[in-house]
């Protein structure tokens, strides 16, 4: 993908039978723009995907091991699963409900800590743990049988756009003629390159290691998170049959050592970070899959709608915005970038395009002040844990065993984690 072209209407394209038509066209093939071109399909208009993988469905997950992307899922993610129509398809007996939260300073002194819970709350659980293969397929498999929607496993090269729409040139499939496309092409989006809009992006000069294990102790449906001294922060997230899968942000030579390890060197690890307190929560850890690591960054897009003056295209998920994994929040905010967008066209009066002015302003008006919001409070606790003079270290140590000590901070928390997004 190279290079974005504007026109003027007089030399917007010319008809030809090798020119398809689309309503919209999702450029992106991870969860969201899977998600979000089920969606639009779903609202009856006729939608096209295009990546270069979509030519096969992603395998089911199936047997003891997990797969190694693994997502916490929030309650407005499951409403968006439901609404359209794969939560109750997918496999349960492959998720595991979140009921508490409980994440502890780096003193390791009993007060050093804050719980969370979804009794207190009032909800029947904070969140869900599940794997990416797991939604994947699922949504691979409702795709098949919608009739609005056509994926195509390809390449974009290059878009001509114009006062009417939209001309995608693809590698290998010829064009398509759009009113409005959608970026889900991540982190690194080539759309928002060509689009010329620009990203805020910072390197924590982190790498964040994952795996699975299994553990001797119950989890208790259970996510832990350990604050270290020296800025790491280790997660358990709770799997089922007692499982939990780790998310280790560390730096990144620490975090190819980590890769390194056998059983024995893992074991150290657990029994002397936060204080021995990983092994006496869970137990014994035996590994249950190859670990990985992935560089940690915060990107967020200048706008999220584009080019300027007539913007014909929306920017989703990565390609928008990009935060550190602690608060297990990312995809999250991705797919809630899914749900505003489906409202605003689902509701659209009906002299309006797709891609009409107002309403591509009013999507990103709604999703900015909620984007900044979390990667602002995220990026901020990142810093204040990473800290190293004695001071931060008590103030932060106190400060959670303070917000522990509020009903009213911990009930905003809770809402916050739980997602304030629902269908119109």
């Amino acid at each position: 993908m190279s290079e974005v072209h504007q026109n003027s209407p007089s030399k917007s394209h010319v008809h030809s039978a090798k020119i398809r038509t689309a309503d919209v066209v999702v450029v992106g093939g991870g969860i969201v723009g899977k998600a979000c071109a089920l969606g639009l399909a779903q609202l009856g208009l006729q939608t096209i995907e295009i990546a270069p993988d979509l030519g096969q469905s992603a395998p089911g997950p199936q047997g003891p091991q997990w797969g190694q992307r693994i997502y916490a899922f929030s309650p407005s993610t499951q409403k968006l699963l439901a609404h359209l129509q794969i939560w109750d398809a997918l496999d349960h007996s492959r998720l595991q409900a979140v009921r508490d939260m409980r994440i502890y300073g780096d003193r390791g002194e009993k007060n050093d800590q804050l719980h969370l819970s979804a009794f207190e709350a009032g909800t029947p659980q904070l969140a869900w743990i599940g794997e990416s293969d797991l939604i994947e397929h699922t949504l691979d498999q409702a795709s098949r049988f919608q009739n609005k929607l056509e994926r195509i496993s390809d390449t974009l090269e290059k878009m001509d756009i114009d006062i009417d729409g939209v001309t995608l040139h693809l590698k290998n499939a010829g064009s398509i003629r759009t009113q409005l496309v959608v970026a889900a092409d991540g982190a690194n989006s080539p759309i928002r390159s060509m689009l010329g809009i620009n990203a805020s992006e910072e390197s924590y000069s982190q790498s964040a290691v994952v795996a699975n294990w299994l553990c001797t102790y119950p989890h208790l449906e259970t996510a832990f998170q350990w604050f270290l001294p020296g800025g790491d922060i280790v997660a358990m997230l709770p799997l089922p049959n007692k499982q939990v899968s780790m998310v280790w942000s560390t730096s990144p030579e620490h975090a190819a050592k980590l890769l390194q390890f056998d059983r024995s060197a893992w074991q150290e690890q657990f029994t002397s970070i936060a204080h021995g307190a990983i092994t006496k929560q869970l137990g014994e850890l035996t590994l249950n899959s190859v670990p990985a690591a992935f560089p940690l960054r915060k990107i967020r897009a200048k706008r999220f709608i584009g080019p300027e003056g007539a913007p014909k295209v929306a920017l989703i998920g990565d390609a928008a915005h990009v935060m550190h994994p602690l608060a297990g929040q990312g995809l999250n905010l991705g797919l809630r970038d899914v749900v505003v967008l489906l409202n605003i066209l689902g509701k659209r009066e009906s002299f309006r395009s797709p891609s009409d002015l107002v309403l591509l302003r009013r999507y990103e008006r709604q999703r900015q002040g909620d984007t900044s919001a979390l990667l602002w409070v995220t990026d901020k606790l990142k810093k204040l844990f990473s800290a190293t003079s004695g001071t931060e270290r008590q103030l932060r140590n106190w400060g959670l065993g303070l917000v522990n000590k509020s009903h009213f901070i911990k009930q905003r928390l809770i809402e916050r984690a739980l997602g304030e997004i629902d269908f119109e």
